[in-house]
């Protein structure tokens, strides 16, 4: 197996899921300059269209679960948050999908696997070829896996800094305070993905991944926040 289909092979575990069809992820990481646009080669124009798309749905979903009081331009405004390119190409970075990008020579070359243009869209069209593999049970499922940092920033304007409010929640329950503990640390040194627990006692544990270790264990403690407050 060549270096980029196990980096491909690699970015499932990151993702959370395993596809039944495997020429979809293929598809999906699959740039337009292959092949030079010939026709000859599925590329993943088509599938980042239909993932804009998904991903919009999920996103919205889960601001209206964040505060089901805000208003249409507040959800609007953090909509754009996390769904806009940079922070499609920021969760791109964070599962590290660079490797597992196809691209031709000459893109690559030109720094394709960092380019935030290519790095968006194809986190999309994961998106597109997860929901067309498994339905939108599953690319919910992923996508509260690896947007748990982008839907955590995007709500941090409504209160306390995420670790700080689950410690509070808990306080004011009589419980100890949250314990946090790193699963795992995958990724080359320079793009280090984490993976967090966080458990308050008497509750299940929940789990969030980030680029830094902080940066996952605040989307754990945003991820267990809203489950118990929205009663999930």
């Amino acid at each position: 197996m060549n270096r980029r289909l196990a980096a491909a092979a690699d970015l499932e575990g990151r993702l959370g899921y395993q596809f039944a069809d495997k020429d979809l992820l293929e598809r999906a990481l699959t740039h337009a300059s292959v092949g030079n646009g010939g026709g000859t080669v599925s590329h993943n124009q088509t599938l980042e269209f239909l993932g804009d798309r998904v991903l919009g749905l999920l996103a919205a979903e889960a601001l209206v679960a964040l505060n089901a009081d805000w208003r249409e331009g507040e959800l609007s405004r953090r909509l754009v948050a996390v769904v806009s390119g940079s922070a499609c190409a920021r969760v791109a970075r964070g599962i590290d999908l660079g490797p597992a990008l196809r691209l031709a020579g000459a893109t690559s070359q030109q720094g394709g696997r960092d380019n935030e243009r290519i790095l968006g869209d194809a986190v999309e069209a994961i998106m597109a070829a997860v929901y067309l593999d498994g339905g939108l049970a599953a690319a919910r499922a992923v996508f509260e896996t690896i947007w748990s940092e982008a839907l955590a920033n995007a709500a941090g304007s409504q209160g306390a800094e995420p670790k700080t409010a689950l410690q509070e929640w808990a306080m004011a329950k009589g419980l100890p305070l949250p314990a946090y503990a790193m699963v795992s640390r995958e990724g080359p040194p320079h793009a280090p993905t984490f993976s967090v627990t966080v458990t308050v006692q008497g509750y299940p544990p929940a789990r969030a991944s980030g680029p830094a270790l902080r940066t996952a264990e605040k989307a754990a403690a945003r991820a267990l926040l809203l489950r118990e407050e929205n009663g999930a």
